[in-house]
Formats: C-alpha cells, structure tokens, sequence
C-alpha cells in the first residue's frame, strides 16, 4: 500500500530529472518513506544512510532552538562537493532530498514547499 508520504516523494522527484532521491525520515531518524530515483545509486552505503539520518533528525531538532528568535525552518540547503542535499521538517519528519548539483536550488525549494502545502 502505498503512504501518502510515498505519493509526496514521488511528485518531488517528478519536479526535476537532476533530484536523486526523496524521502522521509522521523523524528529519530529512521527511513519512513521514498527512496532513490530508479537507476540512480546511492553515494553512501547503508549503513552511513541510517548514520546520516539519524544526523539529520538531531540537526532539526536543534535548530528549533532558534523558532522564537528567528522564525520556523521551512528547509536548509547544503550545497557539497558532489550534490545538493535539502531537508524539510514538517510535523515530527522530515523531507530528505538529494539532487545534482545543476538543479536550480534558489527554485526548486520553492517548489517542493508548494507540494508540501498542498
């Protein structure tokens, strides 16, 4: 059966040919939904995916230290040597996108928040 959280990563792939992966992790960081775009291939192994999750949900949850001061997070854009990593939390997610580095990421952010809402 497939989530609705599976349906929102599936129309965020379909956003951009150059978006690599798009999933969802909880609050402790554990895979809940998505996955790779078919044809594409990881560029960390399994066990540094659970790792960088687990990274992931410890970084969001810090970063509402700051809600008050400065406003929610709507997503954070990390640009790195070999791609662009996104991450958007929403209730006790988050979103997880990875794409290369020839996307538009002053645009695409913008787009996935415009599903996101819907």
């Amino acid at each position: 059966m497939i989530s609705d959280l599976d349906v929102l990563c599936k129309k965020v792939l379909e956003i951009d040919k150059n978006i690599r992966s798009a999933r969802v992790i909880n609050g402790i960081g554990r895979l809940i939904a998505g996955g790779m775009r078919k044809g594409v291939e990881s560029l960390e192994g399994l066990k540094k995916d659970e790792l960088l999750f687990m990274n992931l949900a410890l970084e969001v949850k810090l970063r509402h230290d700051f809600d008050d001061e400065f406003g929610t997070v709507d997503f954070v854009v990390f640009h790195r040597g070999k791609i662009i990593i996104m991450s958007f939390p929403f209730d006790d997610n988050v979103l997880y996108v990875s794409a290369e580095k020839q996307i538009d990421f002053k645009k695409i952010p913008f787009e996935i928040l415009k599903i996101m809402d819907k």
